[in-house]
Parts: C-alpha cells; structure tokens; sequence
C-alpha cells in the first residue's frame, strides 16, 4: 500500500468469533471482517533498547494513522469501523468493552503464521521478514467491495 504496509481481509472465522465479540460486546458479528496489517520494521523488534523503541512508535504512529483515516472514512459511508491500539490491545473507537485482541493469535488463526517465544510472551514470525515485524489490526463490517 501507499502506507507501507501488507493487509489481508477475513470473514471473522467461527473458531476467532467468541474472542472478536467480546472485544465488541455491541457489535453482531455477522457480516464481521477483520483487515490485519504488517509493517516491515528496519530492525529486528524482538531486540531492547532505544532503537528498537524508536521503531515500535514510528510503526505505531503509522498504523494508527492509516488505521483511522480508513475507520473514519468507513463510518462517514455508514459502516461500523474500529482500530486495534497495537500497544494495548484495545478498541480505539468502540471503548466499551476491557477485553483484549491478540495481534499474534490472530495472525496465526487468519494467515496460518508461526510463532515464537520471546521471553515471557510470542511473536509472530513473517514469511519474508522474520521477527522484523509489527502486526495490527482493523475490524469493519463494510462491504468488501468497500475495502
């Protein structure tokens, strides 16, 4: 894309349903897609330290600004939108819910990508770029022609 990034787009799976609605308690998940992106990142974020927190904001100031230009385009044609905060885990526009969505086991149930552990926690693992990656998602129920 224009922004950097690779993007996919899913019917919300019968198996990633339950974990999707409690995230949007609101929100009927029929008709429910799920647009997870990644990022490229310059360096391998699994790493610590200043260069690799400099990385994670500029992916994240990224994400979220593609992310809500494409939600608020949405919801300006009729449509539910909503954004992931990549560093929370949370809806960025429907608050109404704590539960968090997990960036890498979606990646794994939507693209079949590996994993792994990294300390106390996994990381996704992409095809061509490795641990070199920032995962992060948008959920709408828009048309698909729409995307």
């Amino acid at each position: 894309t224009l922004w950097g990034m690779e993007y996919s787009i899913h019917e919300c799976p019968k198996t990633h349903r339950e974990d999707v609605a409690s995230i949007f308690p609101q929100e009927d998940m029929q008709g429910m897609l799920i647009v997870p992106t990644c990022q490229k990142s310059d360096v391998n974020l699994v790493a610590w330290g200043e260069q690799a927190d400099i990385e994670k904001d500029r992916l994240l100031e990224r994400f979220v600004q593609f992310a809500s230009c494409v939600c608020e385009w949405l919801m300006d044609k009729g449509y539910w939108a909503d954004y992931i905060d990549p560093c929370s885990g949370l809806p960025m526009i429907h608050k109404n819910s704590n539960n968090v969505y997990g960036e890498v086991q979606g990646l794994v149930t939507l693209l079949g990508y590996q994993t792994q552990n990294a300390g106390c926690c996994k990381i996704i693992l992409h095809p061509k770029w490795g641990s070199s990656v920032y995962p992060a998602s948008f959920f709408t129920k828009a048309p698909l022609h729409e995307l």
